[in-house]
């Protein structure tokens, strides 16, 4: 009895150890089926994702390991993982191309835009040129103008001038009779020096106490007493004219620096010229010309 039952207890264990390795090889066969199912599956969206061009770097690594688990995990999945391969390969290949044909597109546009900047340089350098040109143009002409401008200012001024030379008459200070005349070249006799001397100026007979008047517009330039010809005023006018009214008794009408006008009141007649004090009553009258004494004569009217 109790070899059956030992028997019947081992034929049960073999029979529970077939089931067990019938189950566990029906488990394997289902693994390896579905490990290769996945790798169809895997190669078909593989083919599809490079038929698409979509496929990227990081996805060939992606799929490059997962490839060589499923090596380790079954011989029998080697010829896929050599198909695969070569596709990698194949798509590696493919990017390469690619690549190079967008680095060769980079750099023709590169260089397409820096001819188009070339261009575009040189447009602005021809615009620049001509902005300074018409510059330059513009500054000779308003130059030009202005040298012209500045010419016709001077010959103006120089023109006014001479007007003003034309328009300078001198009247007599006094009224009276000229007793000695302008003599520079040839010699007078002096009854005072009694001698024979130069006379640079002309000598009009009138009392004393006669008002003297300015001969012409200026300005008092000086009053002062003259160890010749006594208290003498001197008035300076344009274009550099001077008169000099001397043998004066008074000059009480003007003071020096003062402007005054034509036949305005200077002074009067005297008799303080040591070197004339032997005539009879007079003014002693000069006109200078640029400080040199000139026959009153010729510019009396």
């Amino acid at each position: 009895m109790r070899r059956d039952i030992r028997r019947k207890v081992r034929n049960n264990k073999n029979e529970d150890m077939g089931n067990k390795i019938i189950k566990y090889a029906t488990i394997a066969v289902v693994i390896l089926t579905i490990i290769l199912i996945g790798l169809l599956i895997y190669s078909q969206s593989l083919t599809d994702m490079v038929k698409e061009e979509t496929l990227s770097s990081d996805q060939l690594a992606s799929l490059v390991n997962r490839t060589n688990e499923n090596t380790q995990a079954d011989e029998g999945t080697q010829s896929t993982a050599t198909e695969m391969g070569k596709t990698v390969e194949e798509v590696q290949n493919e990017i390469e191309s690619k690549t190079k044909e967008n680095t060769v597109n980079t750099v023709t546009g590169n260089t397409t835009n820096n001819s188009t900047n070339s261009v575009i340089e040189k447009n602005t350098l021809n615009t620049t040129k001509s902005t300074n040109t018409s510059t330059t143009n513009t500054n000779k002409t308003q130059n030009t103008l202005t040298t012209s401008a500045t010419q016709n200012n001077k010959k103006a001024e120089e023109e006014t001038k001479q007007e003003a030379v034309q328009e300078l008459k001198f009247i007599k200070p006094v009224e009276g009779e000229i007793v000695k005349e302008y003599s520079k070249e040839n010699l007078i006799f002096s009854e005072t020096l009694q001698e024979w001397t130069v006379h640079t100026g002309v000598d009009i007979k009138a009392d004393k106490t006669t008002v003297v008047k300015a001969a012409e517009a200026g300005t008092v330039k000086s009053i002062k007493n003259d160890p010749r010809y006594g208290l003498t005023i001197v008035v300076e006018h344009q274009n550099g004219f001077q008169t000099v009214y001397a043998n004066l008794l008074t000059s009480e009408f003007v003071v020096e620096g003062e402007k005054v006008e034509k036949e305005q009141s200077l002074g009067t007649v005297g008799n303080t010229a040591a070197f004339e004090s032997a005539e009879e009553s007079h003014l002693h009258f000069e006109i200078l010309k640029d400080n040199i004494q000139v026959d009153p004569n010729i510019y009396l009217k």
